[in-house]
């Protein structure tokens, strides 16, 4: 006969011990897990817990505004029931697009967080840290929505020095750009430009472990949208934990 009797046991938080952060990322995007998990790896206590929110391959404004009615129910499903230390929405355009107060609005409704970011968000943070004011930017995006981030940090009185971008609309395509290729893009079109930080904006583009030697190379801060987004989501969790592998930003 079975033995019905209830087994003790304890609960603990373990694997989220000093962070748990929650992630709310593109049902099209292969690369913003693998680059933010390859970021925290090795931080003891911080785990991060990711869901998807619907989005067509194709990236334009119209799409990318049509997330704003499916952002409320996929927040929803970020590990209900439980607090996060922040909550990051991965998607850099549509930041743009929707507008960051109505994102921060929306998640801070639907999920147990007091603190919310998005990559944009995320880099004018890196860029007040880094008191970087002439910016090249580097994007996959077709002109129109290229067009509205270069707007976005001159609104923001930053100087988009030289913006330059490989017109790919397709997110499967852009999450596949070697990088290789977006580092001699980098290199090639912005070392005898006037900057003093570059910006490599789309979570689909694989590009942070190229921060250091972009960095290296141009004598200039460098950051993408991964890179920044994952640094604000450590430093809003009050975790200061300093690298020296990871680019300047993360010595800050």
């Amino acid at each position: 006969m079975s033995d019905l009797s209830f087994l003790p046991y304890d609960v603990e938080n373990i694997i989220a011990s000093r962070a748990r952060m929650g992630l709310i990322a593109l049902a099209t995007d292969r690369v913003i897990e693998h680059e933010l998990n390859k970021l925290f790896n090795g931080i003891k206590g911080v785990q991060l817990y990711t869901t998807k929110v619907p989005m067509v391959p194709n990236v334009t404004t119209d799409t990318l505004k049509s997330m704003d009615d499916e952002l409320q129910k996929t927040a929803r499903t970020l590990l209900p029931g439980n607090k996060f230390s922040v909550v990051g929405y991965g998607c850099t355009s549509a930041s743009v697009v929707i507008g960051e107060d109505k994102i921060f609005q929306i998640i801070k409704a639907e999920c147990q967080t007091s603190s919310v970011t998005t990559p944009i968000t995320a880099c004018l943070a890196a860029l007040k840290t880094l008191k970087g004011k002439k910016i090249g930017l580097l994007t996959p995006y077709v002109g129109e929505v290229n067009s509205l981030i270069q707007r976005y940090f001159e609104a923001h009185e930053y100087r988009i020095t030289k913006s330059i971008t490989f017109s790919e609309i397709d997110d499967n395509r852009a999450g596949k750009i070697t990088p290789a290729s977006i580092s001699d893009a980098v290199v090639d079109q912005f070392s005898e430009e006037d900057i003093d930080f570059v910006f490599i904006s789309c979570t689909s583009l694989r590009a942070v472990e190229l921060v250091p030697i972009l960095e290296g190379k141009l004598q200039c801060n460098v950051t993408t949208s991964n890179h920044a987004l994952a640094w604000h989501m450590l430093r809003l969790s009050g975790i200061d934990d300093k690298y020296s592998d990871k680019g300047e930003l993360f010595k800050n």
